[in-house]
């Protein structure tokens, strides 16, 4: 029986690939009010902006493609069971061959219901336009889980954390909530490993790879495959 794998990835996994993060400088938040852009409260104020941004958001994932981080995760499936947690909403993950993603914040290349986010369609990189829509006939919105809103994959992402038989952290600093709790579902004594360039605050037990994504991912496989 495989060893279970589960990798929480977070802005700076995508961020190898050129896609750009809210938090960084020259990121996002510098030339957007992220409450104008990912609030619920948004929606009704601020729709057209709102459409236009995730639009840009949807062109820039068609012209970037997954690094060799994302294809290790995705290498990792010939020798353990993988599940990938990620809150980021590209689609780079399973671009690069993983099976099991799980996107808590939502998926830019999926549209849904302004009234029913279970009614959701594939729409690829293409745009949303103001009066799309949805099969009972709303306005499309983007499959995005915006501030003000419920994350409805936290509990399924929680579980698969306590059922992991080691976790890797890459690419977020784990500092906002809800996502930064999953850490506390990981059995005790099980190997926690985070990737991070930077200096982050991180309990004993994580042993800290002080690389990028795609070079620390790199040294942790050799690590883990014999």
């Amino acid at each position: 029986m495989k060893k279970k794998i589960v990798v929480l990835s977070g802005a700076g996994m995508s961020a190898e690939s050129g896609i750009s993060t809210f938090r960084d400088a020259g990121g996002l938040w510098e030339n957007y009010d992220v409450m104008q852009v990912a609030h619920i409260d948004s929606w009704q104020t601020n729709r057209d902006l709102m459409l236009k941004f995730y639009n840009e958001r949807r062109k820039q994932l068609a012209s970037v493609e997954p690094h060799e981080g994302h294809k290790i995760i995705a290498e990792l499936e010939a020798d353990f069971e993988v599940v990938v947690v990620t809150q980021n909403v590209d689609n780079l993950h399973e671009r690069a061959g993983s099976s099991n993603v799980i996107h808590l914040h939502g998926e830019l290349t999926k549209a849904c219901s302004s009234k029913d986010k279970e009614c959701v369609v594939d729409i690829g990189y293409n745009e949303i336009h103001p009066g799309d829509q949805a099969a009972d006939g709303s306005q499309l919105r983007p499959f995005i889980v915006w501030f003000g809103e419920a994350v409805p994959e936290i509990e399924r992402a929680a579980f698969e954390v306590s059922q992991a038989d080691i976790l890797i952290i890459v690419g977020t600093s784990m500092q906002v909530y809800p996502a930064a709790g999953l850490i506390h579902y990981a059995r005790r004594g099980i190997p926690i490993y985070l990737i991070d360039p930077a200096e982050v605050n991180v309990p004993a037990r994580v042993e800290v790879i002080r690389k990028t994504a795609g070079a620390g991912l790199a040294l942790l496989k050799e690590k883990l495959v014999p």
